[in-house]
């Protein structure tokens, strides 16, 4: 028989192998699972950036109206129906105004509102300048589109018209928006590219427009060419003034001048600029007149400032670089038209965007 004290060494071997065990940080089983924890976050991080970046993209699809209003009436906001643009006497008894929110050479805006809705009412600021009032307000009238803020009302009597009210207000206020917690959702290369196609989808649609090839000559410089545009609530862009838009038409020959007097800087194409040397003293009847191409010098600075300064927008830039190259040859008749530029953004969109999704599907 064995006795009692016979089963203590065994016991006491049995506790000396645990005990070395229960001294480690982490135990073999807790290894594993530890790299999963951390698989398993940076997959779920990669799902709610696709599921973000989708919910974006349509959203910007879904505030697109499909039929858009005929000729002569608007809808924005929540209407379900189009109503027909204001007249004098329903912009005098029904628009109430706010404050004023801004003010250029040719127009002072108001916050304003009408059917308690923000609306944006424009007065004619000297009546030296109504004719290119009347001009923008003709353009607005004629070009209405997806590109275009939208016309509510006008009246010629009192000098206002009324267009849509976009919150975010010009483009030049893009990166102080981004910059808000808020908005952090939308500050990636694939929104900010995004906005430059937007941006090129207006210049090639006032390049091909109902009323011919138009030119975007308040672009001066790149804070006045962002000014001309609004940042819409779903972050996308439309022109808003449109009060020096001449016509360019090569078969009869007519081509424009932006203005009367003398430009300096490189971001100006290089025939705005004053060809016959410092020693001769610029006159407006020597200057030679140019066309559309002009516009299209300016894209690679634009889209520059669009795409900003953040994680990926320098892949974007290198993918386009060849295209902006070209835009900005010293020959206007070599640079491409806006369509090849959409075209080539798009590609680059498209490609990126495959590469991302591929990588992180290989990540699921």
């Amino acid at each position: 028989m064995r006795g009692p004290g016979h089963q203590e060494p065994t016991r006491k071997s049995n506790m000396e192998r645990r005990h070395p065990e229960s001294g480690q940080g982490l135990t073999h089983r807790e290894v594993p699972r530890l790299v999963g924890l951390l698989l398993t976050m940076a997959l779920m991080n990669a799902l709610l950036y696709l599921c973000l970046d989708q919910f974006f993209s349509s959203l910007r699809h879904s505030t697109e109206d499909p039929k858009p209003c005929p000729h002569g009436y608007f809808k924005m906001g929540q209407m379900k129906n189009c109503s027909p643009w204001l007249s004098c006497k329903e912009l005098r008894a029904e628009v109430r105004q706010l404050k004023c929110t801004g003010e250029g050479a040719v127009k002072r805006v108001f916050l304003s509102e009408w059917k308690e809705r923000k609306v944006a009412l424009s007065h004619l600021t000297s009546l030296k300048m109504k004719d290119d009032f009347l001009h923008g307000l003709q353009m607005l009238k004629s070009l209405q589109s997806k590109h275009i803020v939208t016309l509510l009302g006008y009246c010629e009597e009192d000098n206002t018209l009324l267009t849509e009210y976009h919150p975010l207000g010009s483009l030049s206020n893009l990166e102080e928006i981004l910059n808000l917690s808020k908005y952090q959702n939308v500050n990636t290369w694939q929104h900010r590219l995004q906005l430059a196609m937007d941006y090129i989808g207006i210049i090639n649609y006032l390049h091909r427009s109902p009323l011919g090839t138009l030119v975007m000559c308040d672009s001066n410089d790149l804070p006045k060419t962002l000014s001309q545009y609004l940042l819409t609530s779903n972050f996308s862009i439309v022109a808003n003034d449109l009060d020096a838009l001449p016509l360019v038409n090569h078969s009869s020959g007519m081509f424009v001048k932006c203005g009367h007097r003398e430009l300096h800087g490189d971001f100006v194409a290089p025939e705005q600029l004053w060809p016959y040397g410092e020693h001769r003293p610029f006159h407006d009847d020597l200057m030679p007149s140019y066309d559309e191409k002009i516009d299209i010098w300016k894209i690679p600075d634009v889209s520059n400032f669009l795409l900003g300064h953040i994680e990926g927008s320098d892949m974007v830039r290198f993918h386009l670089f060849d295209i902006h190259k070209a835009c900005k040859s010293q020959i206007p008749a070599e640079r491409p038209t806006a369509q090849d530029i959409l075209d080539t953004y798009q590609k680059v969109f498209n490609s990126l965007g495959d590469t991302v999704t591929s990588q992180t599907r290989e990540m699921l």
